[in-house]
């Protein structure tokens, strides 16, 4: 592997009041152009940490984020993140949303036509371009979700980082919303690396599964490749073999992981 992506003996602390807590400690992890990396665990295990060390958000304590072997230490447009809340502003428009990330990154390189017609497109890519002139306010949990990929994507990234985008929504709504991530990720090949609690989803859109173990101290407890050739549907791989033993491999660490907890 090439290491498009590198964690290099990541560690981190936070200090409070003369207490320190370790959070992450010693993740090593190697991330490949156009892959798709799930990272999940229990609660308090740090997974949105670590996103957050990625997304250039949090400092890192110890160690480094490479990023085409360049260092990261600050937020960039290299790294786009959706959280679960999808934070777009109530005041403005669908398309105004996505056309302040758009003017933000591409002032100077595009002109006023070009980030017309890219924030069209991506608005599009997401099956919002409907709905570009209605307000937050006026669509659905999944409609924004999907409001702010297009503003995510709408900045080219080189990663994409997905923090429990559809924690939020309901069941029909995020199975809609997979299909949409599996399908832009087919189309653009991206990297995307995604925080999840949900093992289904994790092993539905993954090409490998980053488990932690339990914090403090939580580092990289086992990391499975998902053995499924793309394009995937869901419905046919509930009886597929390799779709079960990968699902079955994630909830025995993390049923094993927990039962240590409990005893301890």
């Amino acid at each position: 592997m090439t290491g498009y992506l590198k964690l290099d003996h990541l560690d981190k602390t936070f200090s409070r009041g003369g207490q320190v807590t370790e959070v992450l400690k010693d993740i090593n992890l190697e991330i490949e152009a156009g892959e798709f990396v799930s990272i999940i665990g229990h609660s308090g295990c740090g997974k949105s940490t670590l996103l957050n060390l990625i997304a250039g958000l949090t400092p890192v304590t110890y160690g480094a984020v490479l990023l085409e072997n360049r260092e990261v230490n600050a937020p960039g447009p290299d790294r786009a993140v959706v959280f679960q809340n999808h934070s777009l502003l109530p005041w403005l428009t669908v398309y105004e949303n996505v056309k302040l990330a758009v003017d933000k990154v591409f002032a100077g390189r595009k002109s006023r036509a070009e980030r017309h017609e890219w924030i069209l497109q991506n608005l599009d890519l997401v099956q919002m371009g409907h709905a570009k002139d209605k307000r937050p306010s006026e669509v659905s949990g999944g409609m924004k979700q999907r409001v702010g990929i297009a503003r995510a994507l709408a900045m080219e990234p080189k990663i994409l980082l997905l923090d429990e985008p559809f924690g939020a929504l309901d069941a029909l709504t995020r199975a809609h919303l997979q299909d949409s991530v599996m399908d832009i990720h087919a189309r653009l090949k991206n990297t995307m690396i995604m925080i999840t609690h949900d093992v289904d989803e994790a092993v539905l859109l993954s090409d490998r599964i980053v488990m932690m173990t339990n914090g403090p101290a939580a580092t990289i407890g086992e990391v499975l490749a998902v053995p499924l050739a793309r394009p995937r549907n869901r419905l046919e791989l509930v009886s597929d073999a390799r779709y079960v033993a990968a699902r079955e491999a994630v909830l025995r660490f993390l049923y094993e992981r927990h039962r240590f907890v409990e005893a301890a």
